[in-house]
C-alpha cells in the first residue's frame, strides 16, 4: 500500500526526516503530506513513533474526475475489500473540493459511499451493511478537479498523546511543540533547554520526550487497531520496542516557568502524566525574574501574540523587553521563538538568523531562531 502522514504546512521536510529515519522506503513530500511505501507494520509504526506528522492515511488512490460518472467509476475501481471487511462502518467523514468542477461535498459524499456499496456488495454478496464492526474513516480532498480518497488509520488526530487533559486559552499543539524543538536541533545532554512562558508546558514536555525518546504515541489508542489487516499482536511488539528504546541515562536539563499558577500547576500534572516530570524544573515567575542557568543553550518559546491574549501594545512591550532580557541575561544562548506578529523583529530589535513561516492552529506564523554561540 501507499500510505500518506499529512503534515501542517511549512512541516512537510521534518515529517519526511521522521519518515526516514523510521525507516520507510520510496518516502515522498508533497504539499501538506508524506507518502511512503508501507503494510501492516508501517501503519503501526508511523502512529506509535511520528511526532509532527497530524494523522496517518492509507491511499487509495488519486485520479482526475470532471464528472459525477467520472467520480463514481474511479472509486468503484478501487480495492475497498482488501482493507474493509463485511462488517466493517465506512462513513465517508471529510470532503474538501478547492477549484474543482464538482464542488457539492455532499453530492461528492453520497456517489463516493454509493459506489463503495456498490463494490462491497458485489465482492460479500449481500444487499445490506450493518457497518457495526471496526471504523474505516474515507477522507476526500479535492484540488483542481484531481481527487486523492484515503482511509484514516489514525482516529484522533496524533497530536493526542493523552498526556494533556486541562488546556488553557491559547493552547499549542503538541505536534507544533514538537516541531519547534526538531528544528532548533535541541536533544538533551548537556545543552540545558528554557520555556520562560511555558503555558500549560507543551514545549518543555516534547522536548523531554524527545532527549528521553518516548515514542509520543505509546500510550494511546488508534482506530487502526480494531482493523482486521493488522494483527493484535504487532501492536503489542511495536509498542513493546518503543519502550525499550527509551533512553533514561542521558542528562536532560529543562526549565519553564510562567507567571499564571494556574498554568504552572496543570504543567506539572501534564508532565506527570507523560512520564517526564523528574526532568523539566516548573516555576511560578514573570519573565523579568529569569536568569540563565547555564553559560550556553536554547530558550524555545511561544509567547502570547497580538491576536491571542495580549492588546497590540502590551505585545510590543513584551517583545521588546525579551530582547533585552535575552541579550543581557542569555548572550551565548540560541532563541527560537513563535509568533503571529510580523513586527516581532523590529520589538525584539534583532534580526533573525532564520525564519520559517508556520501555521499554528489557522493562524500563519513566524518561527523566528537566533543561533547563539557555538
Amino acid at each position: 500500500m501507499t500510505l500518506i502522514a499529512s503534515a501542517p504546512m511549512g512541516l512537510e521536510s521534518i515529517v519526511r526526516d521522521e519518515c526516514v529515519d523510521l525507516g520507510f522506503e520510496n518516502v515522498k513530500t508533497f504539499n501538506g503530506r508524506v507518502e511512503f511505501d508501507g503494510g501492516p507494520e508501517e501503519i503501526v509504526k508511523a502512529n506509535i513513533h511520528l511526532r509532527v506528522a497530524d494523522r496517518v492515511f492509507v491511499k487509495m488512490g488519486e485520479f482526475k474526475a470532471l464528472t459525477f460518472e467520472d467520480l463514481f467509476q474511479e472509486i468503484k475501481k478501487m480495492k475497498w475489500e482488501d482493507l474493509i471487511p463485511i462488517d466493517g462502518e465506512f462513513p465517508v467523514s471529510w470532503v474538501s473540493s478547492v477549484k474543482c468542477k464538482l464542488y457539492s461535498k455532499s453530492d461528492i459524499q453520497k456517489i463516493v459511499k454509493k459506489s463503495i456499496v456498490e463494490r462491497l456488495k458485489s465482492h460479500y454478496d449481500i444487499g445490506y451493511f450493518a457497518e457495526k464492526g471496526a471504523s474505516y474513516k474515507i477522507k476526500i480532498q479535492a484540488h483542481n478537479d484531481i481527487f486523492l480518497v484515503m482511509v484514516d488509520t489514525s482516529g484522533e488526530g496524533l497530536h493526542k498523546r493523552g498526556y494533556r487533559n486541562l488546556i488553557n486559552d491559547a493552547p499549542l499543539k503538541e505536534t507544533m511543540a514538537a516541531a519547534l524543538v526538531k528544528l532548533s536541533r535541541w536533544k538533551g545532554g548537556e545543552l540545558p533547554l528554557v520555556d520562560p512562558m511555558c503555558g500549560t508546558g507543551t514545549i518543555a514536555i516534547e522536548a523531554a520526550m524527545i532527549a528521553r525518546n518516548v515514542a509520543p504515541g505509546v500510550n494511546r489508542k488508534f482506530a487502526s487497531e480494531k482493523w482486521s489487516i493488522i494483527p493484535g499482536n504487532l501492536w503489542i511488539d511495536t509498542r513493546d520496542a518503543a519502550f525499550s528504546e527509551e533512553d533514561y541515562d542521558k542528562e536532560v536539563k529543562i526549565y519553564a516557568s510562567d507567571m499564571d499558577p494556574e498554568a504552572i500547576e496543570v504543567a506539572m500534572e501534564n508532565a506527570k502524566k507523560a512520564g517526564v516530570d523528574g526532568d523539566i524544573i516548573f516555576e511560578c515567575k514573570n519573565i523579568l525574574e529569569i536568569e540563565a542557568p547555564y553559560e550556553k543553550g536554547a530558550i524555545i518559546t511561544n509567547p502570547p501574540y497580538g491576536d491571542r491574549l495580549l492588546t497590540e501594545n502590551e505585545v510590543q512591550r513584551l517583545y521588546s523587553l525579551m530582547g533585552d532580557i535575552f541579550r543581557m541575561r542569555f548572550s551565548k544562548w540560541s532563541y527560537y521563538v513563535i509568533t503571529s506578529y510580523e513586527k516581532f523583529e523590529s520589538y525584539f530589535d534583532k534580526k533573525a538568523t532564520k525564519n520559517r513561516k508556520l501555521y499554528n492552529g489557522g493562524i500563519k506564523c513566524y518561527y523566528y531562531q537566533y543561533y547563539g554561540a557555538k
